[in-house]
């Protein structure tokens, strides 16, 4: 699933497609920006990304489905 992250005072935002589930993405920013703690998340290729959890200005996560393979508008 397709994860972005924007970090204030940051020009590009941070984004990683992670194989853990929406849920355990949902609790770890939210722990994170709540205690104000680093944002650790791993990728499906094994890179580890950091975020100051008192940095993050927004999040968004992707659906857990597989992107389309065609041209078909279903």
């Amino acid at each position: 699933m397709e994860v972005k992250i924007g970090v204030q005072q940051a020009a590009r935002e941070v984004v990683l497609e992670s194989a853990q589930t929406q849920e355990e993405v949902v609790a770890l920013v939210s722990a994170a920006i709540d205690k104000g703690t680093p944002l650790t998340l791993s990728d499906e290729k094994g890179k580890t990304v950091v975020v100051p959890g008192d940095k993050i200005a927004y999040a968004e996560i992707g659906a857990t489905e597989r992107g389309r393979i065609g041209f078909g508008n279903n």
